[in-house]
């Protein structure tokens, strides 16, 4: 399984990005899964979750501005980001638990899996 992150840029105070999240290989499901940022001299933070059946959670900084979706055919996820600010500006990485088959005989597992980074700066 791969998980890839993309979609990140140089964007201006107000405007938009939308990330995404692409998982490929032999999937079964794509469970939960969250997108974190970790800005210049500070700790990773969770951003937003969506689990399985579509509920979602949010970190209280990006209420109302961002909005995490999946599409399941895809086996990807996505952060729709609006309104973006300058404290939005960090490296995002994506997060999933997937459940893949192992062999010809779909016996599966499940394992978590981190996304390579997206940049995304802001400029005020």
């Amino acid at each position: 399984v791969q998980l890839q992150a993309s979609g990140g840029g140089l964007v201006q105070f107000g405007e938009s990005l939308r990330l995404s999240c692409t998982a490929s290989g032999k999937i079964v499901t794509i469970n939960t899964v969250g997108w974190y940022r970790q800005a210049l001299g500070k700790q990773r933070e969770l951003v937003a979750v969506i689990v399985s059946g579509g509920g979602t959670t949010y970190a209280d900084p990006v209420k109302g501005r961002f909005t995490i979706s999946r599409d399941n055919a895809k086996n990807a996820v996505y952060l729709q980001m609006n309104i973006l600010k300058p404290e939005d500006a960090a490296v995002y990485y994506c997060n999933a638990d997937v459940t893949y088959y192992t062999d010809y005989f779909h016996h599966r597992t499940r394992e978590n899996y981190w996304g390579q980074e997206t940049l995304v700066t802001v400029s005020s």
